[in-house]
């Protein structure tokens, strides 16, 4: 398969899940099931394509790099074992770890609430020719914040700017936000990992279950279930209200973890090709800098 069979197919992956418009937008319209046309006994297959992906994912961000024009944002947001470690770390196994940056942001410090609810992701956005990962992000602010109001009580705001539009300016905080950063030369791509009730109960069962994976789990994981329909609502006005063109959204449907890394693989590798990118073109003074270099290679007059 070439370089052009590899980006046709990643479109066809990518473009059913992708939101540029939220309007009208409903969760329920995606099945967190769904594998497209693939079933189990394409599962294989699936793997190798992937594979495939990724080695075509690598050579686009060394390009990236090499050309040093963009910067690439990939903001991964989920319910707990949805599978964003294991996406991140499959989908970006091949990358140069020079050209790439994850951030896991967890619950708030006190310095962190010290300050405006983007600045702490602010300051890890990354620098052109890198891919910057946020492993959860800003959009915290609009999803468990909202569900638990204790928390947005922590941030010690100004009382008369706590009003039930606060959500309302949030989104338009985070548009306006993704517009500049666009505009800046960063490529965003925003995945929420769509994962359902019945297949989080089963992955919850596995972590008890399984010794090797009891440290994944924790009690806080059966607290924050209780409050799935709120949680879901959240998401849904989340991404209704902050997809845009320069920054969409692709709800991933998350049941199964195979088909949820080619659909990201696909998307970044998508995105990554809009770009026309290259490797930098050497001038003639660079060409006879080299030239002349090799001769003293090859002529033994080192110093």
């Amino acid at each position: 398969m070439n370089t052009k069979q590899i980006i046709k197919r990643a479109r066809g992956f990518a473009k059913p899940y992708r939101i540029t418009d939220g309007k009208g937008f409903r969760l329920k319209d995606v099945d967190p099931g769904d594998t497209m046309h693939l079933g189990s006994e394409d599962k294989p297959r699936a793997k190798e394509a992937l594979a495939i992906g990724i080695e075509a994912l690598a050579e686009l961000q060394d390009m990236l790099y090499a050309q040093d024009r963009w910067s690439v944002l990939l903001v991964f947001q989920a319910m707990d074992a949805a599978g964003k470690d294991g996406t991140i770390k499959h989908v970006m196994s091949g990358v140069n770890p020079q050209g790439c940056q994850v951030y896991s942001f967890k619950a708030p410090s006190a310095e962190d609430l010290d300050h405006d609810f983007l600045w702490r992701c602010m300051r890890y956005v990354p620098e052109r020719g890198r891919i910057g990962i946020f492993n959860r992000s800003y959009y915290e602010e609009t999803l468990v914040v909202r569900v638990h109001r204790e928390f947005l009580e922590r941030q010690t705001l100004p009382p008369e700017l706590v009003t039930k539009n606060i959500w309302t300016e949030r989104f338009q905080d985070i548009r306006s936000y993704e517009r500049y950063l666009a505009r800046s030369g960063t490529v965003i791509l925003k995945f929420f990992l769509h994962v359902s009730k019945k297949e989080q109960k089963k992955r919850f069962l596995e972590r008890l279950d399984n010794p090797e994976k009891n440290w994944k789990f924790s009690a806080n994981d059966i607290k924050e279930r209780a409050f799935w329909n709120d949680y879901m609502d959240a998401y849904e006005d989340t991404i209704r209200n902050t997809a845009a063109p320069e920054a969409p959204w692709y709800v991933v449907p998350a049941d199964n973890k195979w088909f949820t890394r080619v659909v990201v693989a696909a998307a970044i590798i998508e995105a990554l090709d809009s770009l026309g990118l290259h490797y930098p073109k050497v001038s003639k003074e660079k060409l006879k800098e080299l030239r002349a270099a090799k001769r003293v290679l090859l002529g033994g007059k080192e110093s």
